[in-house]
């Protein structure tokens, strides 16, 4: 397809005058060709870009058509101020009954509106959604069928339902994987797959709803520990503007995405989340988040709905944090001894090489619980 034609049929889409087939042929295409995808976040990206600049100007040129106005009407002088004080006097003499009755209405409606927003923020945040795969989506992992969901290798217990899932990455070569604790809410094990397809048994060492955080140990035979994790978890934050990517399972196989980094705090200025440019799909909860030198800088976990390429994800330092508390909290030996990597073997690389470096460390993670 010739960049005119495709940048002529993102134009449709993204305006809506597509037909339903062409549309729903489109999309497939987006999702089958990651180039594509990225073409219509940038261009979309680009059209608001345009849009903001264009009202910017049109509310210049409305603030000096009223600047006129006020000149010829004598209201202001040429230096902008009130050319006299008696007639702002009489204004506010004349219009104050009216101004503290508006002033008190419009206080109550903002008081009214905050507190419907208060009371229902915490049930259920419409504007964004997390990026845990649903369960039909889980069970047409290509080892697993409907008809054989708990004959995995003998991985998963009989009579075990898969609740749900996501992405994962080890934090410790000796099988410590971490990950959203909403990608395994509703469950009390989970099974782990590689890029090479490799199925292991996991249990749930730590979660925490309210940071939505949680560790995966592998408890499996089969499973070798690794010598060394060829990335690093960065300690310190991300710059605006800088180039990100992510591998994860939206998928049956390891997906790659890339983006930038768009804001330096998340939904609504939460400052323990950053804000990517970038696709994102149900499957992509809790994968890595990497910027040009093989550096974990977050894990992603949500996307904003109404923004088409903006999705969220919690900023790395944060698991480090989060390691202190699991070791404050649990005396297990185990858990004292996970020590995550702090520099990276992938610098240098081109991209290509790293994701080949990084397969084997990042997991399709698979949520069950017992009938």
């Amino acid at each position: 397809m010739e960049d005119i034609v495709l940048l002529q049929a993102i134009e449709r889409y993204l305006d809506g005058s597509m037909l339903p087939a062409e549309k729903a042929y489109f999309e497939e295409l987006r999702r089958n060709t990651p180039e594509i995808d990225q073409m219509v976040v940038e261009h979309n990206m680009f059209l608001h870009q345009m849009d903001s600049y264009t009202n910017t100007l049109s509310l210049k040129h409305t603030l000096n058509d009223v600047h006129a106005k006020l000149l010829s009407y004598g209201e202001i002088n040429e230096g902008g101020e009130v050319s006299t004080k008696g007639k702002v006097v009489r204004m506010w003499n004349r219009y104050r009954k009216v101004t503290a009755i508006a002033a008190c209405v419009g206080g109550a409606i903002a008081l009214m509106i905050s507190g419907l927003f208060a009371y229902l923020s915490p049930v259920n945040n419409s504007q964004i959604q997390e990026l845990k795969r649903e369960v039909e989506y889980v069970k047409s992992k290509n080892k697993v069928t409907d008809d054989k969901l708990n004959e995995v290798v003998s991985k998963i217990p009989k009579g075990a339902v898969v609740t749900g899932g996501g992405s994962g990455f080890l934090i410790d070569s000796k099988g410590y994987i971490i990950t959203n604790a909403h990608v395994l809410k509703g469950s009390s094990f989970a099974n782990v797959t590689n890029g090479n397809g490799d199925d292991f048994k996991a249990v749930i060492a730590f979660k925490d709803e309210s940071k939505d955080l949680a560790i995966l140990k592998i408890e499996d035979e089969d499973f070798k520990i690794k010598r060394n994790l060829p990335y690093a978890i960065k300690k310190t934050g991300a710059e605006l503007g800088e180039e990100i990517y992510t591998l994860g399972y939206p998928r049956n196989d390891l997906t790659f995405n890339q983006g930038f980094l768009s804001t330096q705090t998340g939904f609504n200025g939460d400052s323990s989340t950053y804000q990517l440019q970038i696709s994102a799909n149900p499957g992509n909860s809790g994968g890595p988040v990497f910027n040009s030198n093989g550096e974990v800088v977050g894990i992603l976990s949500t996307r904003e709905k109404q923004s088409e390429g903006v999705a969220f994800a919690i900023k790395s330092k944060s698991i480090y944090k989060f390691i202190e508390q699991l070791k404050n909290t649990d005396n297990d030996t185990l858990y004292q001894h996970i020590k995550m990597p702090s520099s990276s073997s992938l610098k240098g690389m081109n991209r290509k090489e790293q994701i080949k470096k990084m397969e084997d460390y990042i997991f399709l993670v698979q949520a069950f619980n017992k009938k």
